[in-house]
């Protein structure tokens, strides 16, 4: 596996901006055994024009960085009724990817009639070598693992897979164990991790179409009690994955020495894990 950093890390709970410059965050993902960076419209989308995306790529390359997936546009990451939105246009969202050096870009589905627009859209990133992902994500269709599959089907493109995200499975109500990724191996695309735990009490809470509302409390990937990532790894290990593997913790870290830490000590995990 191939070990990646979200921007998201250094990203403000709005989802529309970082606390720390671009390039910062760059070299904490160098520094720290990162090589890739996980792109969103937070650092550069289709609000950035075709200049600064270009610097942005030649700061990525500076790095010794490749992007590993792209998110274009605000409203994806913020999953709103907005979210599908780019899937009625997807080539601006397909040039940020193209800029970006990226064949790999994520998109959100909320209800099925968006199915008919992804469809669609594979095919216009098909003819740019690129592929559309939809995340496991709460309030999407992409909630729980028999009807993400029937989506997959019915799109029915190559070129359109999935994101593995265990918390968002756990959070559903869903396995995220071997069974799961056995299931998930044939349009599985990418890992996405942070941890939660479930509490009925806790102080964080998303909304689910499948359970309501779910609380629980954010832990770093290390701690017990959440995600039982012993089990994550071992089922990734099972399937034979060798993609990327991507940090998507959201820390809300202001400072660039906290930065450090948070990533030095994730990768820390990785490979321990890797190992163990």
């Amino acid at each position: 596996m191939q070990l990646s950093l979200s921007v998201r890390i250094a990203e403000a709970p709005c989802k529309t901006r970082l606390h720390l410059p671009f390039e910062e965050i760059l070299e904490v993902a160098a520094k720290n055994g990162y090589g890739a960076i996980c792109m969103r419209a937070s650092a550069g989308g289709v609000q950035s024009s075709p200049h600064q995306l270009e610097q942005m790529k030649q700061q990525i390359d500076a790095a010794g960085l490749v992007v590993s997936m792209v998110t274009a546009d605000f409203d994806v990451p913020l999953n709103n009724e907005q979210g599908p939105d780019s899937l009625r246009d997807i080539e601006p969202s397909l040039d940020v990817a193209s800029l970006m050096g990226c064949d790999l870009m994520r998109i959100c589905m909320k209800q099925d009639a968006d199915i008919p627009f992804a469809r669609e859209s594979a095919d216009r990133a098909a003819e740019r070598g690129i592929r559309l992902v939809h995340q496991c994500h709460t309030s999407s269709i992409f909630e729980q693992l028999d009807r993400m599959l029937e989506v997959v089907a019915e799109i029915d493109r190559p070129n359109f897979g999935i994101v593995y995200e265990p918390a968002n499975l756990m959070l559903c109500g869903e396995s995220y164990g071997e069974e799961t990724l056995k299931r998930l191996t044939p349009c599985l695309m990418n890992v996405y991790v942070q941890n939660h735990r479930l509490d009925e009490q806790g102080p964080e809470s998303l909304p689910t179409f499948c359970r309501g509302d779910v609380h629980f409390h954010h832990l770093p990937l290390w701690e017990a009690g959440g995600v039982d990532f012993h089990r994550v790894f071992s089922a990734l290990s099972a399937i034979g994955y060798d993609g990327y593997f991507t940090i998507h913790q959201a820390e809300g870290i202001e400072t660039v020495e906290d930065a450090h830490r948070f990533a030095a000590r994730m990768a820390e995990f990785f490979y321990d894990s890797l190992v163990g």
